[in-house]
């Protein structure tokens, strides 16, 4: 027998039914739907029917609840009235079917359902429909255009994708299993207390109108409180995040002092949403327990009147006072239960202005997928202004651009800070959408291929190395999946990474390739960092490669290497660098320089100097082949 075989035996034989349960559903299916809902209630709905049948059958099992909970109300009056009629010699006799049916009633139905309920709950619909919703909302949001995280807090968006999926599977289970068990109670209740007397009925008749009243005045501003407060809070966690992401300038700057500021500013505002949302509590809870004292002492005080006109006898009145004590019980837990759906309803209509949002760059239905190309890019008579187009106040980052850039050509795009070179290839990737004019691809509309296929195109190494919280290998090999591990050694030899990876080992022992380089690579050298973004793009292979400062990160001596891997590497490919040192770029077939979003100069780097414009005047001015600060990154 196995080490495996012997483990699962051990386990018993409740893993089995474990599994089985935990398998009903799915936890990373999907629908053809490109984008969620947008209401709560249609997000809440479009996800319940994804697992109907569990849900199906946890609302019979909380109807059952609410049977068995009324049952054994009637039978409590029953075995009243029996004790007090029967003699105790004849009792088993004469009633033992009934009383073995009453304690089974107690000791095997009732706790069937709610084993059977816990069950439903923990383990066919809690843990996998709660990542069921997280996990398509996720694919949703990291579709979103680059625009999308520019504008929100990634630890506010990491929120609402995990306290969204929670929130739903929490409402629909709250609904189903408290709200409709108490509703089945209560008819059940209505119908005992009115046979027993029709006046007993109509007090429970009013009360339950009152406590709707209630619910119709109280609980929208419960809402609203509610949404307020999930909003802040993401807002808070957003903050906290952006603090934790960026701690190296909060310990630079200011050790934390602002950020105290900062922080607790969102705190203060967190809090004032939660003292609004439970004074609104107070008020609805004050108001069912002033509805539950008369609905108690109305019913009592007829009971007892009935009694007293023997009307009634003991078991009955017994049974009419544990029935409004119950209900009085649950109308306070369900009130509270109601609190909890507003809650967790604000917070899936807080999460859907996240993740049911439509994309602003999306593929078309008729999308082709883009085959390899020959790196024939053009700019046809562009123009862009992040949004701001017919603003006289707010000219356009890109006027009307016309760029050709043959297959295998090597240009350069050179200008001050702010003359639109990073736009320019954030519009090329697509990671906006032009407002006039058009890029061809290959003579290709970039917007008439899928993204993924035209991004498969470029290898892009930017000023700020792209890393993961990941192994090195895993870091390596995004560049292309798949890849072999003799190809990720391979790619870091070339970028002249493989001799420091060997020797980088992470807080938890691991060494090499497998050491994990921190968020962002924060545990890593500038240097390092840029060498492994340069080892994808060389896994990668992409026929068109976008260097933006590849090598503004290294040391002289490690940089006139790199140069050396990237001049084979650009063999036979279409390159597009970005750079402000322009002794790196002086070789380069063709350099634009850029001013305001227009092309002022281009040319060769001998004949852009003996031309005496911008670039010459940028050469002049640099020392040591970097430019002034005023000149720097866009």
């Amino acid at each position: 027998m196995t080490k495996r075989a012997r483990e699962e035996g051990k386990q018993g034989p409740l893993e089995g039914i474990w599994q089985r349960a935990e398998g009903v559903i799915e936890p990373f299916g999907d629908t053809d739907r490109e984008v969620l809902p947008g209401s709560a209630r249609e997000f809440i709905w479009f996800f319940a029917t994804q697992a109907k049948w569990p849900f199906i059958i946890l609302l019979i099992a909380g109807g059952l609840m609410g049977v068995v909970d009324a049952a054994l109300y009637w039978g409590l009056g029953w075995l009243i009235d029996v004790l007090d009629r029967t003699e105790p010699s004849r009792l088993l006799a004469e009633h033992g079917l009934m009383l073995a049916g009453l304690l089974l009633l107690v000791l095997v139905v009732r706790a069937a359902i709610m084993i059977f309920n816990t069950v439903m709950e923990e383990q066919v619909i809690a843990p996998s429909f709660y990542q069921r919703v997280r996990w398509q909302a996720f694919r949703r949001v990291i579709d979103q255009p680059y625009e999308f995280y520019q504008n929100d807090f990634a630890g506010r968006i990491q929120t609402k994708v995990m306290q969204g999926g929670e929130a739903t599977g929490d409402f629909i289970v709250s609904t189903l299993q408290t709200m409709w068990s108490f509703l089945t109670f209560l008819v059940l209740a209505g119908t005992i207390l009115t046979v027993l007397d029709p006046l007993m009925g109509v007090v429970l008749a009013v009360w339950f109108a009152l406590y709707l009243l209630t619910a119709r005045y109280l609980l929208p501003p419960l809402r609203e409180a509610g949404r307020r407060t999930a909003d802040q809070r993401s807002l808070l966690n957003g903050r906290m995040v952006d603090a934790f992401t960026n701690i190296m300038a909060v310990k630079l700057f200011d050790s934390g002092r602002r950020e105290h500021e900062y922080v607790r500013e969102g705190m203060a505002s967190f809090l004032g949403a939660v003292r609004r949302l439970t004074r609104a509590i107070t008020r609805v809870r004050s108001a069912v327990a002033i509805l539950n004292g008369f609905m108690m002492a109305g019913v009592g005080a007829l009971a007892v009147t009935s009694w007293m006109n023997g009307n009634a006898t003991t078991g009955e009145i017994a049974a009419a006072m544990g029935l409004v004590f119950r209900l009085n019980q649950m109308s306070g837990y369900v009130m509270f239960n109601i609190n909890g759906l507003i809650r967790n309803f604000a917070t899936v209509q807080d999460a859907t202005t996240v993740v049911s949002r439509e994309p602003a760059i999306r593929d078309k239905p008729d999308a082709t997928v883009m085959q390899r190309v020959e790196g024939h890019i053009r700019f046809d008579d562009v123009s862009f202004s992040y949004g701001k187009k017919g603003d006289p106040e707010q000219p356009g980052v890109i006027e009307n651009l016309t760029l050709d850039i043959k297959p295998g050509e090597r240009v350069a795009l050179v200008g001050p800070s702010g003359a639109g070179k990073t736009t320019i290839i954030n519009l090329l990737l697509r990671l906006f959408d032009v407002e006039d004019g058009r890029i061809l691809l290959d003579g290709e509309d970039i917007r008439d291929v899928t993204q993924a296929s035209l991004r498969a195109q470029f290898g892009v190494v930017s000023q700020e190395p792209m890393l993961m919280h990941r192994s090195i290998r895993d870091n390596i090999a995004y560049g292309r999946a798949g890849a072999s591990e003799d190809e990720i050694i391979a790619a870091a030899k070339k970028a002249s990474a493989h001799e420091f990876i060997m020797g980088v080992t992470d807080q938890r022992g691991r060494s090499g390739y497998d050491a994990h380089v921190g968020e962002r690579g924060v545990k890593l050298s500038g240097g390092q960092r840029q060498r492994l973004a340069i080892a994808r793009m060389m896994l990668k292979n992409a026929p068109i490669l976008i260097l933006d400062e590849a090598t503004s990160a290294l040391d002289s001596e490690i940089e006139a290497v790199i140069q050396e891997k990237l001049e084979s590497l650009m063999e036979g490919k279409t390159v597009i660098a970005i750079a402000h040192r322009l002794s790196t770029i002086a070789a380069l077939d063709r350099i634009i320089v850029l001013e305001k979003g227009q092309i002022v100069e281009e040319g060769s780097h001998s004949a852009l100097v003996e031309a005496d414009g911008l670039y010459a005047h940028l050469w002049k001015r640099q020392s040591g082949g970097f430019l002034p600060i005023r000149m720097a990154a866009e």
